[in-house]
């Protein structure tokens, strides 16, 4: 019995055991693939010379794709016939119509070759071939930026001519080219011996040249002639066993040169000028909008049967592209109105012609409607106040009752005043409990003529204090007759301990005409200060977090300048502080800024970068520096502003000043 108690014991067992073996789980994949594709081979190989078959394959270790190929893959030199780029399992195919004999071909995919499963990006992959017996091996390698707010340019196409006429960049497609990445870097490969203009651009129309003043561009004003440097690299051998270092070896390498070219990219702003829209707002005013700033006002002149100029009072904007005349009482009457407007019409080439528009404006006025006898109701009862609001006109205080120490109140109409007695305005200061009449007298101005609704009442304001502006009944009408009502305004001024400031001690520009912008953290202009004697101060600031940036004034005009390439005038440049500024309630800051201290490409805070970079080290903790980034060790010492050395270093690339 015992016998047979530990054989069914060990049968029992067997039978559990078989039964876990035969509950399989699912086997993992184990890790993810984060490795990009890499080339096997090719045919031709890469560099292969005297090449004269136009069917291009390439070979990878996996299975790709080649993503928005149009968009991403560059081919130098450039031509009007595209090559058709596809992929095929793990083959990358090329397609030319046409070879150019002896010429070095550059395919530049970018980031376009991904693998299949992942996603995983070949980055900056380019292959280069030649169709005569030598292959041109040169490169000229930089970073693109916006000029006046430092973002990366991201899918530019930046290219170079061999033609060193400035008229090259406007008829001629562009020689060789490359595309930026995601931190406004490009490389252009292939080239020559030999001397280029460079040159970006924002090829709205796929035409490699600067084709329309719309697009963005940038140009380097010095010619280039790249070469190459030997230097010595180190390379650390690690153990594949154990993981740990095994030895270190001296190699040597090639460097391209140059590496470190700044572009700064701008918009001309040069627009095409046209009349976009015109319009009888209402039976008081008729509206003008034109495509871009005039630089003087249209002749308007009224048709019918009396011939001449546009009588009324006008309300334009800054640009003079938006107008708004104030029709005279007796063309309020009139429903029908024909004018003839003589403005500088321009074609897409900015060519300019004199043109006279003839404008119709209707007013359509709502027909009475008659009430049916059967639903006859008493009419509303109309208040005094009614009345009088109808027959009579308001003022209105703009900004509310909370007063800035620095700034005037500003006062609107609804329609431009004909008459107006300052005598009948007064302003009070509170004194326990009682207004009474302010010590000082106030200032009360009209300050731009083509606002004519809008004037400004200044006073030595103090901190703190209650003020209260007071208007009288009838003390202005407007140029339909209607009375101003009266209008009593409370004022409160800030206190002092609601105001915070910002000094910066500038170190770099010292003689050169500059202005520093205080930034909010949407990167736009908050305030606007001139650098006097290396200093820029901004009193009454309210507390909270800023940014700055500080441009070259070249014209001295206290404005930003952009560039214009007719003129062959490059964009004011300008600089980033690399750090946000926190300002406390009542608390004077001094901050130093040493304007070079820091590499170009890296002064703008990561926090307002709008094009944020993947690759950019401001927005990762840990990085590895690649051959690429090898390249980009550059002089921060050198001084952009050096008379004796055109061609500078400015933190980490070279510009033109």
């Amino acid at each position: 019995m015992h016998k047979a108690l530990y054989i069914s014991i060990i049968v029992m067992i067997a039978g559990l055991l078989l039964a876990g073996c035969a509950n399989m789980g699912q086997p993992s994949g184990g890790p993810r693939d984060e490795d990009p594709p890499r080339l096997v081979t090719g045919n031709p190989l890469p560099g292969a010379t005297n090449v004269d078959r136009t069917h291009i394959s390439l070979t990878f270790n996996e299975l790709v794709n080649v993503k928005d190929a149009f968009s991403k893959v560059m081919v130098s030199p450039t031509s009007k016939s595209v090559p058709r780029v596809s992929s095929s399992g793990r083959r990358v195919n090329v397609d030319f119509d046409s070879l150019a004999p002896n010429t070095t071909y550059t395919i530049d995919f970018g980031d376009a070759i991904e693998d299949n499963n992942e996603g995983n990006k070949l980055q900056g992959f380019a292959y280069t071939f030649s169709t005569g017996p030598d292959l041109d091996t040169l490169r000229i390698a930089g970073r693109v930026l916006t000029a006046r707010g430092l973002e990366p340019e991201q899918g530019m196409i930046v290219g170079v001519h061999r033609n060193l006429n400035d008229t090259a960049f406007t008829g001629e497609r562009l020689l060789r080219v490359a595309r930026t990445d995601d931190r406004g870097r490009f490389n252009i490969r292939g080239l020559a011996p030999g001397e280029y203009r460079l040159f970006a651009l924002r090829d709205n129309d796929n035409d490699y040249r600067y084709s329309s003043p719309e697009e963005d561009i940038a140009f380097y004003d010095l010619t280039i002639c790249p070469s190459t440097q030997g230097a010595d690299a180190l390379d650390s051998l690690y153990n594949p066993k154990t993981g740990t270092l095994d030895t270190v070896v001296t190699r040597r390498r090639t460097i391209f040169l140059p590496n470190d070219i700044l572009l700064r990219s701008f918009n001309s702003m040069l627009r095409q000028q046209y009349m976009t829209k015109y319009e009888r707002m209402d039976s008081t005013r008729i509206f003008l909008k034109f495509n871009t700033r005039n630089p003087e006002l249209p002749a308007v002149r009224l048709l019918g049967a009396k011939e001449e100029p546009l009588r009324g009072t006008l309300e334009a904007s800054e640009r003079l592209d938006s107008l708004v005349w104030w029709l005279p009482t007796d063309l309020v009457r009139t429903d029908s109105l024909r004018l003839e407007v003589t403005y500088d019409r321009s074609d897409q080439n900015l060519n300019v012609t004199r043109v006279t528009d003839t404008l119709s404006f209707i007013t359509n006025r709502p027909k009475p409607v008659k009430p049916k006898k059967e639903n006859k109701k008493r009419l509303p009862v109309v208040s005094a106040a009614d009345s009088i609001a109808a027959i009579t006109t308001a003022f209105k205080v703009v900004g509310g009752s909370s007063q800035d120490v620095y700034k005037p109140v500003v006062v609107e109409t609804p329609a431009p005043l004909e008459s107006f007695d300052r005598n009948m305005v007064r302003l009070s200061v509170l004194v326990d409990s009682i207004y009474k009449p302010t010590p000082e007298a106030f200032t009360l101005t009209f300050p731009d003529s083509l606002k004519p609704r809008t004037f400004e009442i200044d006073y030595p304001w103090e901190f703190g204090a209650e003020y209260k502006l007071e208007i009288d009944t009838l003390a202005g009408k407007d140029i339909y007759g209607m009375p101003t009502r009266p209008l009593e305004h409370k004022i409160s001024v800030k206190k002092s301990d609601e105001y915070c400031s910002l000094l910066f001690e500038l170190k770099g520009l010292e003689s050169i005409p500059a202005v520093v912008e205080l930034l909010n953290t949407s990167d736009a202009v908050v305030r606007a200060e001139r650098v006097e004697a290396n200093q820029a101060y901004f009193p009454f600031l309210a507390p909270g977090k800023y940014y700055a940036r500080v441009f070259i004034d070249m014209n001295a005009n206290g404005e930003y300048d952009t560039g214009n390439y007719a003129d062959g005038r490059q964009p004011e440049v300008a600089y980033y502080f690399p750090k946000v500024i926190n300002i406390k309630k009542m608390w004077d800051q001094t901050m130093e800024w040493d304007v070079f201290a820091t590499a170009v490409d890296m002064m703008k805070p990561a926090a307002i970068l709008k094009n944020k970079p993947a690759s950019d080290p401001r927005n990762r903790k840990q990085q590895t520096p690649t051959e690429e980034d090898e390249d980009e060790q550059f002089d921060p010492t050198r001084n952009p502003f050096d008379p004796n050395d055109r061609r500078t270093v400015t933190g980490g690339f070279k510009q033109a000043i």
